[in-house]
């Protein structure tokens, strides 16, 4: 999954690894599948979820590298449905589930599944949903102004054309990080008073006809339709909700691997993992034990003191992975399981 706008500089990413590789869905890219196999290290007999199963990539990879299982979890059913062919190729080892995965837990529990050897997160938009214009999430080409991973629920039309100007500035301002949130909202209610504003086309030109260019060459309108998308689909808090739910899964010896691209979703991922294992500052709340006063000994370990970025070769060619950063935590064995 992609995300435009870069983050912050941190470590290098680790070179590729070698093994089969099964190829994704075709047109689909994975980002840093090399450093992902490389962190989950898929084994024979395990058991896995892919929780943004999108065009496949991680899924087949996974698959093709180990003998084992792999639960694929997708809130859009666009990709569930896309999915069969790869499904087709791993009989009895690709289990597709359409839902979000905030809700794993609940997904595979209705499958039997209450343990899991790793959980791979790929955070954000698809490629298959920017590309498609009929889905409304890119103003590259003019589209319905939707932006529903689900297909289901409000619409960023709906929110462009029924929110007030206060609560549009804020979701502007905090989601997208748009620091001219409050001229777009006023241009914004303008423009809904002539005629509501149905296309991606018509509210990036309302958002470029308010705003100076971007001395770093990103289009003036990607900060907002940021914000939009985040904000229909709940993905900040899905994230939250799938760390929480990746984490209470993991068997000992289980990975969680997370790819995530844009700088939000990367700081509750960063704040998460080093809450989880006891590398926070403060009291973690994932530690009764620390809010108690005595800190017991963490449950997880850190595989990504810095996070791994991709290489310059995968930057180079794929232009849409320069702001990936990929962080991994992993459940320590327990005494009595050793």
């Amino acid at each position: 999954m992609t995300d435009p706008l870069p983050l912050a500089g941190e470590a290098p990413a680790q070179g590729p690894i070698q093994g089969p590789i099964q190829g994704p869905i075709q047109g689909h890219v994975p980002v840093m599948l090399a450093e992902v196999l490389a962190t989950l290290a898929p084994r024979d007999g395990a058991t896995y979820c892919d929780g943004t199963f999108g065009g496949g990539g991680y899924a087949g990879a996974i698959l093709g590298a180990a003998a084992c299982t792999l639960h694929a979890i997708d809130r859009d059913p666009d990709a569930i449905a896309r999915g069969a062919a790869l499904a087709a190729r791993f009989p009895g080892r690709l289990h597709l589930l359409e839902g979000r995965f905030g809700e794993m837990a609940e997904l595979l529990a209705a499958r039997g599944v209450t343990a899991l050897d790793g959980v791979v997160l790929d955070l954000g938009v698809s490629s298959f949903q920017i590309d498609e214009p009929e889905r409304g999430f890119s103003f590259r080409a003019d589209g319905p102004l939707d932006m529903r991973m689900e297909k289901a629920g409000r619409s960023a039309a709906d929110l462009v054309n029924t929110l007030g100007g206060a609560d549009l500035a804020d979701i502007l301002f905090t989601l997208g990080e748009e620091r001219y949130a409050r001229r777009i909202a006023r241009a914004i209610l303008a423009a809904r008073q002539e005629a509501p504003i149905a296309t991606t086309a018509a509210l990036a030109e309302i958002i470029r006809s308010v705003t100076p260019r971007d001395p770093s060459g990103i289009d003036r309108a990607t900060r907002s339709f940021q914000a939009l998308r985040l904000a229909v689909n709940d993905e900040l808090g899905e994230v939250e909700r799938g760390l929480e739910a990746a984490a209470r899964l993991l068997a000992p010896g289980g990975r969680l691997v997370v790819v995530a691209f844009h700088s939000l979703e990367d700081r509750i991922v960063k704040r998460f993992m080093a809450g989880i294992t006891g590398r926070a500052g403060g009291a973690s709340r994932h530690d009764p034990a620390a809010l108690g006063g005595r800190a017991a000994p963490p449950d997880f370990r850190l595989l990504t003191p810095r996070a791994l970025r991709p290489g310059e070769a995968e930057t180079s060619s794929n232009p849409r992975a320069r702001s990936a950063r990929l962080r991994a935590i992993e459940r320590i064995e327990t005494r009595d399981a050793a």
